[in-house]
């Protein structure tokens, strides 16, 4: 059990916005899946709600459990992803093309989710391990190779999308560890000269054709272009002050493809308008904040490189949904935390914000 004199060391305010960001989320699901013709939201919503349930007890889970009982065993975390993204690349549930999700009955899990997690751990305690002083280039190519194997993995889904969240993770990690900008420039130019490898060779059919739509959507209106066109659409015709709590006509009327899901900040910015997406990107701002000051005060490295490395991929998954939702990033199947519909996802990002407050409420413990 959790040392009740932990309990006052615990953020409360940023519990609460992250609470209230899962209720946005809720309302905006419910909006986004309404049905006039039964006054109901769709069943979207009562799974949201028993994923929020689940999330909120691995929120608690991973709150009790001192982070550094969890980075004695980040080797068996390790593992245990790279198993079950094994696992679904043989025998996963299959849907829209894509083989993501296992099977456990009442739902699906999706193993990639908690990718961000256990990458920030696993890199967390090997470069609070290593030497401290001038490091060698074996320990980036050794933290490169860790962060490979599952990039892979879920690349093969195919899931590009959630296969690059670990990028930011990554990195981050690593200039937190004291990776000198050389080294990040000499992998920035390998990334570029290997970009026409990839578009040959690395991208699918489908993948290909999103980058091309992002660049000219109007070449394929109806075909590729069609989500790009349809979500700026949305997120303009919202005004300053917005259309109204489910009189959202993009949405309501299907124009809009998983509205409840990949756009859901489009929903938001229709029905809500200007105001309403500023206060919740200023809701999303503080929690970004208030996660960095946590690896700031963090007692130790593997405390603050875990934080680090779970705010960064948090903070990448909000830029790029809602750039994306904007028109102004290549359409990719990444949610946006807290809000999307998304069990998997709402569950490991709890999960992270546990380890976050874990981090922060044990800072004067021994």
């Amino acid at each position: 059990m959790i040392d009740r004199r932990l309990l006052s060391h615990i953020d409360w305010v940023l519990v609460g916005v992250i609470l209230v960001l899962s209720a946005i989320g809720l309302a905006m699901i419910y909006s986004a899946t309404y049905d006039p013709t039964t006054d109901r939201g769709g069943p979207q919503l009562s799974r949201q709600m028993w994923a929020l349930a689940l999330g909120l007890v691995a929120f608690v889970a991973c709150l009790v459990v001192d982070y550094r009982v969890l980075a004695d065993h980040a080797a068996l975390v390790y593992g245990c992803l790279l198993l079950l993204l094994v696992y679904v690349l043989f025998f996963g549930v299959e849907v829209g093309g894509a083989q993501r999700w296992i099977d456990l009955g009442p739902f699906n899990l999706q193993p990639s989710e908690f990718g961000k997690i256990s990458i920030a751990l696993v890199l967390g305690v090997f470069y609070a391990d290593s030497r401290r002083g001038k490091r060698r280039l074996s320990d980036w190519v050794i933290g490169a190779a860790i962060v490979a194997v599952p990039f892979i993995l879920i690349a093969r889904e195919p899931d590009l999308g959630t296969a690059i969240t670990l990028l930011p993770v990554c990195l981050t990690i690593m200039i937190f560890a004291g990776l000198r900008l050389k080294f990040l420039a000499a992998m920035a130019i390998i990334g570029v000269l290997l970009t026409p490898v990839a578009w040959t060779y690395a991208l699918e059919d489908y993948q290909r054709s999103r980058v091309a739509s992002f660049l000219d959507p109007e070449q394929d209106p109806r075909g590729a272009g069609y989500q790009q066109i349809q979500a700026r659409i949305t997120v303009g015709s919202g005004g300053l002050t917005g259309k109204g709590f489910l009189q959202g006509t993009q949405s309501q009327y299907n124009f809009l493809p998983v509205a409840h899901n990949d756009f859901i900040f489009s929903v938001l910015a229709e029905e809500q308008g200007f105001l309403g997406v500023l206060f919740v990107l200023g809701l999303y701002l503080f929690v970004i904040l208030r996660s960095l000051d946590a690896a700031r005060v963090a007692k130790d490295r593997v405390g603050m490189f875990l934080v680090a490395g779970i705010t960064a991929g948090f903070t990448f998954q909000v830029i790029y949904n809602v750039t994306m939702s904007a028109g102004l990033a290549p359409v990719k199947g990444l949610t946006l935390p807290l809000l999307s519909y998304g069990g998997s996802s709402i569950i490991a990002t709890l999960m992270g914000f546990g380890l976050i407050l874990n981090v922060r409420m044990r800072r004067f413990t021994n």
